[in-house]
């Protein structure tokens, strides 16, 4: 390894760019796919409702909801749950835009708690320092993987008469005390993108042990219609369907389907190769000055289902920004990336809301100096092994 950073002119650690969250697809994703393209239906039909079974065994739910993306999942569930004006809804500012946008479709407001600084997930105590008498939901994220404190949360939302929508879109195979994320709030929303740790390119999926919420997002889903094409054309009979909500077109098809139903075959497998990389990676980096990694439980009963492997930085012990890290790093051809600018210090909730970065000083802290690194089933140890590389690297050449 040569000491010149190749973002100066130095030789990178990697002649070719590992790419952050690239998917692990194989054979037998692509011979679904075919059959289903072959098979004369490729819209939502049996290949979604049999994945959706599948899904809600592994989780142990007693309903699951295929949906085009966790985006959906989460509008839908807030929705199905009579969110809409003049309503709050709890939220973690340490996420993507879409978990505090879909609050703002419904007419309602995000109102942001702030981050415990070690599991990068929202305190209990913060959020019961936001609710108001406008509170009607609490919408925990579970960070990179990690399961939020539910049994706190859940029950600040029993003694509060709140809704617990949990954004799961990081968490497909996270445990929480012995149980699968997906049955511990009223609905849980899960992300099939394609870098998420199961994926059907674009998808999601609403979780939940309620019958009646699942038949009103089962509606709204479709176009609010009483029958869905599938069921039509099934039937073989005349089959009218009846618009009972003005819904939308959130539906997934089974050619999404098709590929989902083999990467949760897979997840077990999966989630084996990314906690042994992750452990190599802790090696590396645990006692790296400068840097922290987020906390993982011991436990058995509790599984981080590492979607992101994250490194926070002490940025005083560096010259330069961790935006300027990144940057040499992605020279070295280490696809990092950004997880994620807290939300509350972006224009738009700044300028809507009046949020300050010192609101919520853990999430502003965190999201100005948190990076995180390529963590997946189809990596190699090779790839591992530059990654470690390529950030000792950087950091050794930018500390001061």
């Amino acid at each position: 390894m040569t000491n010149q950073l190749a973002i100066e002119g130095g030789a990178p650690v990697r002649t070719d760019f590992l790419v952050f969250g690239r998917p692990c697809l194989g054979q037998e994703e692509i011979a679904e796919v075919v059959d289903t393209l072959t098979s004369g239906w490729i819209g939502t039909g049996p290949k979604t409702i049999r994945f959706e079974q599948m899904f809600a065994e592994y989780v142990g739910a007693s309903h699951a909801l295929a949906v085009n993306s966790c985006t959906a999942a989460l509008h839908l569930s807030l929705l199905a749950a009579n969110i809409g004006p003049g309503d709050e809804v709890i939220t973690s500012p340490l996420t993507f835009a879409a978990t505090a946008n879909v609050v703002i479709h419904c007419g309602a407001r995000p109102v942001f708690a702030d981050i415990d600084p070690v599991t990068l997930n929202l305190q209990p105590e913060t959020i019961e320092r936001a609710l108001t008498s406008r509170s009607r939901a609490i919408l925990p994220v579970h960070f990179g993987g990690l399961a939020c404190a539910m049994d706190d949360i859940v029950e600040l939302a029993r003694r509060h008469d709140l809704w617990l929508i949990e954004d799961a879109a990081h968490a497909t195979g996270t445990r929480y005390a012995g149980r699968m994320v997906g049955t511990l709030g009223n609905l849980t929303c899960f992300s099939f993108y394609a870098n998420k740790n199961l994926t059907t390119a674009e998808g999601g999926m609403v979780t939940t042990n309620d019958a009646a919420l699942a038949e009103k997002i089962a509606v709204y889903r479709l176009h609010g219609l009483s029958k869905h094409a599938w069921q039509r054309y099934a039937s073989r009979t005349l089959l009218l369907s009846d618009a009972i909500y003005p819904g939308y077109k959130y539906n997934m098809p089974d050619l999404a389907a098709a590929i989902g139903i083999h990467q949760l075959g897979k997840q077990e497998q999966f989630l084996a190769i990314r906690e042994a990389y992750a452990r190599v990676y802790d090696q590396a980096f645990s006692a790296l000055p400068g840097v922290r990694l987020q906390r993982r439980p011991a436990d058995s009963n509790y599984r981080h289902a590492l979607h992101l492997y994250v490194l926070i930085l002490d940025l005083e012990q560096f010259r330069v920004s961790r935006n300027e890290i990144m940057a040499a790093l992605l020279a070295e051809n280490i696809g990092a990336a950004l997880h994620y600018r807290a939300l509350h210090t972006h224009p738009y909730y700044r300028e809507t809301f009046g949020y300050q970065p010192a609101d919520l000083p853990n999430a502003h802290a965190v999201g100005e100096s948190i990076l995180s690194l390529p963590l997946t089933p189809g990596m190699t140890e090779g790839d591992v092994n530059s990654v470690i590389e390529g950030v000792h690297k950087v950091l050794k050449a930018y500390r001061r």
